[in-house]
């Protein structure tokens, strides 16, 4: 809200109070603290071992298809777990889910690091590895998202997502950067080393996490807070659950999807343009700068979080203010402006200019990123929100297996440019494709 009245003061107490009220989850919620620490920690190692993966891949093959390959064992696990993990995380303690995740993932991670300082890493090794990581993503990504949209309750939710989502960001900023200096300077196995350390310090995080947050603390909120879903005034008529058969419960994110068209066309949409934006970023990107250009993992390192950056800056403006209108258009927008960015890797052969394209991209994902994740935390239950965040994860994932394959196949049949701008292409034909429906455009 903007005052008139004028002071002296007041130019020096806005920025003060814009911190502030950023870093009020901090002062008014434990829960909140722990959650945010726990997941940015292990974010960090996450974000270098994405980027040490391909080199490895690359390093162990050179081929694009194995890299396909890889990236499609670890999806599918992810996808296939996916249909029964929102169930499992809406009836279950989320906190014990992510605290088992995260257990199986510093282990797989330990060894992965062990395999590679003492060179017994190979492909079928790895592919266990990936599977076993791709397996436990799919149950901890759920329950996170469920456990956030619990404990970002209404008094904090917008300062609480504008700070995870700032900060998310600047980690993977450093991660990539911290990633190619590791690959440049000492061997990939001290990146998946690091992974495995960010894990262990987590998990502390997310024991305390446990012995913080009270159950109770829920209902009391539901009492004094209107429930996520009611905000948007969405009503929900609930089958009897004495009565209800267990796969009725399961289809209850199928039920709440149905009633708001702005969320089951834009799963549907991005169930295939997911396909085209991330098979050129998890495949043709880690081609292009190590393969195409033959540049050091420190440049790669460099362009991946220079995507960071412009997404920080897509935050800083789209947490600038309180009520955005024309949702639709702005989320839509922004990953429209993405398409953009990634169709010009194919013609840029300038590395300063690469690395600016994919802050571009970067900056339009995370505009559309905000409109989703706000959108769904106002329009979903959160006693449902487990089984509805699972089939958005299950519409996102479902068909990048074969994705994967097929952006890795046909970069090694008809070259990587073209393959980067045929998808790039096609991913804006469907997002245009979107803007043509009412129920996206109107979305307010």
């Amino acid at each position: 809200m903007h005052t008139h009245i004028k002071t002296q003061s007041q130019p020096a107490e806005e920025p003060l109070s814009m911190i502030a009220r950023l870093l009020s989850p901090v002062r008014q919620s434990r829960a909140f603290t722990y959650l945010w620490i726990g997941q940015l920690i292990a974010m960090l190692g996450s974000s270098v071992t994405m980027i040490i993966l391909p080199i490895v891949v690359y390093n162990l093959t050179g081929s694009s298809t194995i890299m396909g390959l890889a990236m499609t064992i670890y999806i599918l696990p992810n996808v296939l777990v996916l249909p029964i993990s929102g169930w499992i995380v809406d009836h279950t303690d989320r906190v014990r889910l992510i605290l088992f995740t995260n257990t199986v993932r510093f282990a797989v991670m330990l060894t992965g690091a062990i395999l590679i300082f003492t060179d017994q890493l190979t492909l079928p090794r790895l592919y266990v590895g990936l599977t076993l990581y791709g397996l436990m993503d799919g149950i901890f990504n759920p329950a996170y998202a469920a456990l956030r949209a619990e404990i970002f309750t209404p008094d904090i939710r917008n300062a609480a997502n504008a700070l995870t989502q700032m900060s998310i960001q600047g980690v993977r900023l450093l991660g990539p950067s911290l990633g190619g200096l590791l690959v440049t300077f000492t061997s990939p196995g001290s990146g998946f080393a690091l992974d495995s350390l960010t894990y262990l310090i987590s998990l502390f995080c997310f024991m305390m996490l446990g012995r913080h947050f009270v159950s109770s603390r829920r209902s009391a909120a539901a009492k004094q807070q209107p429930a996520a879903g009611e905000e948007s005034g969405i009503k929900y008529t609930k089958p009897d659950s004495a009565r209800a058969a267990i796969w009725l419960d399961l289809l209850e994110g199928i039920w709440i999807l149905k009633k708001i068209p702005w969320l089951w066309i834009t799963i549907v949409i991005f169930s295939l343009l997911n396909i085209c934006y991330q098979g050129i970023i998890a495949v043709m990107v880690p081609w292009l700068f190590k393969v195409h250009y033959q540049l050091t993992p420190l440049l790669y390192g460099l362009a991946m979080a220079a995507t960071g950056v412009g997404a920080i800056i897509g935050a800083l403006i789209f947490g600038s203010r309180v009520h955005w209108r024309r949702r639709g258009w702005i989320g839509y927008g922004g990953a429209l402006l993405s398409g953009i960015a990634l169709f010009l890797l194919s013609v840029i052969t300038w590395t300063p200019g690469l690395i600016m394209v994919m802050m571009l991209e970067g900056f339009g994902l995370m505009m559309f990123a905000l409109v989703w994740e706000t959108s769904l935390q106002e329009l979903v239950p959160t006693e449902s929100f487990g089984r509805v965040v699972s089939l958005d994860m299950l519409g996102s994932f479902a068909l990048l297996p074969v994705g994967y394959l097929m952006v890795g196949w046909l970069a090694d049949q008809v070259g990587g440019l073209f393959t980067i701008g045929l998808f790039a292409a096609s991913g804006m034909v469907l997002v245009i494709i979107g803007l043509c429906i009412p129920a996206i455009r109107r979305f307010d």
